[in-house]
């Protein structure tokens, strides 16, 4: 099935009254540190281990949670449309793990994460497709035209060359907390933190460079006279070739030469330090936590589980609203919203701690009659079990309102006792 094309007459007339001002590209968003940028030869962003590991994480965290939709009293509703396409098969070639995992790395990597809402004749939904976000232009209407829309999404298929107008009710559009000042566009971490990551990717250059060298520093080679430079080049790509010869520990030079190699002593310059410092300021931008860049100094099995909740509030939650907040707007009609529905991430797969801490809460939800005996079953991913669905509390509660009414009734006949006269 094309993408939609309704729109390719009409603003295909008015693209000419559209000045470049009024554009937001998303390829000028290009690679800002290529062999060329950034310093010199670091390579691309994805080969600096921190930026990955903050991209891998949050991608990873997304992608794991599964999607539901609520109605307003919190029960599952499975017979809506788009749930076989959060549950099974958001398209021909991706599961639902794969399409929100691509998504939150895009989104993280480029700024914005685009996917194209795909319908039948009916127009019920068909499937959600991912837009590669450098192939996507966000077009602004400046004009004092009065249209409908005052933006429209243009799409490129690398693959076909064909190009494509997308309504925006007809594309999910996720963007990073840092927008363009109208708020069509986000923007990157890697955009914002050019310098910090340049500096982490020349740190690795220079140890790469070292272990290439044999953790040898760099040396001079003494002569009493001189060498064009012909033969001072001769000679220096020799010792180095000698040097690199696997296996060997010793040189040959000519007479007359001496080699006296550089004092080179990381601890001097802290270079563990500032990298590793370098490298907590990267994932701090993200809201990575240290004990996801496996810095466990602060870290141990007991607090384990605050620290994961503290990763959720901290830096999780504000990623799901984005996506639950965006596909209320784009999948469900504004009578379902009223009704309140809604898309809820499940975050308690996030959550669970060991064995042991989850017995424990599950056993006060259960006794406090939070939970039903099927509801902690559930829970655990065990059947249900027959009359399991009863939510149970202590007999010896009571009302707010009847605290103390046990006491009156026993004060009651106590007095009736004593004023009853005895029998003769």
């Amino acid at each position: 099935m094309t993408l939609y094309q309704r729109l390719q007459g009409a603003v295909g007339a008015a693209r000419k009254a559209w000045n470049s001002g009024g554009e937001v590209s998303m390829s000028e968003i290009m690679e800002l540190f290529t062999s060329s940028a950034g310093g010199g030869e670091a390579g691309a962003d994805l080969s600096e281990i921190t930026y990955f590991t903050c991209l891998k994480t949050l991608a990873e965290s997304l992608g794991k949670m599964p999607v539901y939709l609520m109605d307003k009293d919190k029960h599952r509703i499975m017979q809506h449309e788009s749930m076989w396409a959060f549950s099974a098969r958001p398209n021909s070639y991706m599961t639902p793990i794969q399409l929100f995992t691509t998504l939150e790395y895009w989104r993280n990597h480029y700024g914005n994460a685009y996917a194209y809402i795909s319908r039948n004749p009916d127009g019920s939904l068909q499937g959600i497709y991912p837009l590669n976000p450098m192939c996507v232009q966000i077009w602004v209407n400046n004009t004092e035209n009065i249209t409908h829309w005052q933006y429209f999404y243009h799409y490129t298929d690398t693959r076909s060359g064909k190009s494509y107008w997308l309504d925006p009710e007809e594309v999910l559009h996720f963007k990073s907390w840092l927008t363009t000042p109208d708020g069509l566009s986000g923007k990157s971490v890697r955009e914002i933190l050019a310098a910090s990551f340049a500096g982490a990717k020349a740190g690795t250059k220079f140890l790469n460079d070292l272990y290439r060298k044999g953790l040898t520093a760099n040396a001079v080679v003494k002569h009493v006279g001189d060498l064009k430079p012909e033969a001072q080049k001769k000679l220096l790509d020799r010792i180095e070739e000698q040097a690199r010869e696997k296996g060997r520990r010793m040189i040959t030079l000519p007479v007359g030469f001496d080699i006296q190699t550089l004092d080179l002593k990381l601890t001097d310059s802290q270079f563990y330090e500032l990298k590793k410092y370098n490298a907590l300021q990267i994932a701090a931008a993200f809201g990575v936590k240290p004990d996801h860049l496996n810095d466990y100094s602060k870290s141990s099995y007991a607090n384990s589980s605050m620290q994961q909740l503290s990763f959720y509030i901290d830096t999780l939650l504000y990623i799901v609203t984005i996506y639950e907040q965006e596909l209320n707007r784009k999948l469900l009609m504004r009578k379902e919203l009223q009704a309140g529905m809604g898309y809820k991430f499940n975050v308690a797969v996030i959550l669970r701690g060991d064995p042991t801490q989850q017995a424990d809460v599950l056993q006060k939800m259960v006794q406090s009659g939070i939970y039903s005996v099927n509801d902690a079953l559930s829970f655990l991913d065990r059947p249900p079990c027959e009359n399991g669905d009863v939510h149970m509390v202590n007999g010896s509660y009571v009302k707010l309102e009847d605290i103390g009414k046990a006491y009156e009734n026993r004060k009651g006949g106590e007095d009736d006792a004593q004023n009853q006269e005895p029998e003769k």
